[in-house]
């Protein structure tokens, strides 16, 4: 029986979250995952049309079974009922990937109460709900559970985003020490810059040349991260921030 990890963020073809769902079903789990259209379609690349039964379908050809589930996050109801429709649709969630973001550049004369309050809810106060979520449902041998957030480190130019995502930080490190008792781990990633279509070609040509192996990072590279904390073998990294960059100075 495969087990089941619960991957949010999810809504995008060339995202990060993609990339670290089919890896995941290539190692064999089955996979849970969570979409916003909306926040897609404030967002310069808009709305990719049909894009969960294409991730749906790569899934499949991994062997995985999979279920989409439209969800706000900035909705304080949406972490449970998304554990809720994961459970009745495929089982026990064992692994809980938080990929998604509220990410709107603005600096700290700009920003509006409005935005620092949306990113807070969906970068910060969701991540606590799914986690909080997460350990009072885990039911799978101890040792076998983890908990892995992505975080980013910008903060200049990108006030509300970069302070949430520390916050995250802390949220998800707490949970090494809180859910030990479970025998879960939870680590944090930071991948560094990556494009997924929201990078200019002055941002692009900049992030190459400060990353010693003179490429941009890729979904993958922080797929390849995700599947190995998953793993038996990677048990023993826990409560760690993670710098996933390429050496990005």
């Amino acid at each position: 029986m495969r087990p089941l990890a619960l991957v949010t963020g999810v809504g995008r073809t060339v995202g990060i979250g993609v990339g670290i769902a089919r890896r995941l079903a290539a190692s064999g789990w089955d996979i849970a995952f969570t979409y916003w259209t909306p926040y897609d379609d404030r967002m310069a690349w808009g709305r990719e049309a049909g894009a969960t039964e294409v991730i749906s379908q790569a899934l499949a050809e991994h062997g995985a079974s999979s279920t989409a589930i439209e969800a706000d996050l900035a909705d304080p109801d949406a972490p449970a009922r998304v554990f809720d429709e994961a459970e009745q649709r495929l089982g026990n969630v064992t692994a809980l990937v938080m990929c998604h973001c509220e990410s709107v550049d603005s600096g700290l004369l700009d920003t509006t109460v409005e935005s620092f309050d949306r990113h807070f809810a969906v970068n910060a106060r969701a991540t606590w709900l799914l986690i909080r979520e997460f350990g009072r449902r885990f039911a799978a041998a101890p040792g076998t559970g983890r908990v892995i957030s992505l975080t980013s480190d910008h903060t200049v130019g990108n006030l509300p985003y970069g302070a949430s995502k520390g916050a995250l930080d802390r949220i998800t490190l707490a949970a090494a020490r809180e859910l030990a008792h479970l025998g879960v781990t939870a680590n944090v990633i930071n991948p560094g810059p990556i494009d997924t279509g929201w990078m200019s070609e002055e941002i692009r040509e900049q992030c190459v040349r400060n990353t010693p192996l003179g490429r941009l990072g890729t979904p993958q590279d922080t797929a390849h991260l995700v599947d190995f904390l998953c793993s038996r073998e990677g048990e023993w990294i826990n409560g760690q921030l993670l710098m996933s960059n390429g050496g990005l100075a």
